[in-house]
């Protein structure tokens, strides 16, 4: 028995247990098809949103990410702020060491736009970068 295709979308981000918490690592995944429509005019803006984190005990299922990223479609939002709000509820949900969010927005009148927004757990440090010959 098949399940049915999911259609609508979810403000519900839900968690999992880290397997290896006892290690910082990366977990980066990239979301192209974001949307969501310009406050003023209603327009469409289409964003690739990257998100990279180094989880702590939660990590973010990627189904619920999934439908929480649609769930934006309809919802007018600036820039700034909905990059802003959705690594705010994904801190709030999966409380990493560390996280980034890029959201990078398609061109509207001629100008591109790149939001980053970071968050940091207190007194975490970034592993040293290792460089190989």
């Amino acid at each position: 028995m098949t399940n049915p295709p999911i259609t609508h979308s979810s403000k519900c981000l839900e968690t999992f247990a880290n397997p290896t918490p006892e290690r910082d690592y990366t977990i980066r995944i990239r979301m192209p098809e974001f949307t969501c429509l310009c406050p003023k005019t209603g327009q469409p803006d289409f964003a690739v949103l990257n998100l990279e984190y180094v989880p702590d005990h939660h990590c973010v299922e990627l189904k619920s990410l999934k439908l929480y990223i649609w769930s934006f479609r309809d919802s007018g939002a600036f820039h700034e702020k909905v990059t802003n709000h959705i690594l705010t509820e994904l801190v709030r949900v999966t409380q990493p060491r560390f996280m980034r969010l890029s959201a990078e927005f398609n061109v509207r009148g001629g100008l591109y736009t790149t939001v980053v927004a970071e968050h940091r757990q207190p007194g975490w440090q970034a592993p040293a970068v290792v460089a190989l010959p």
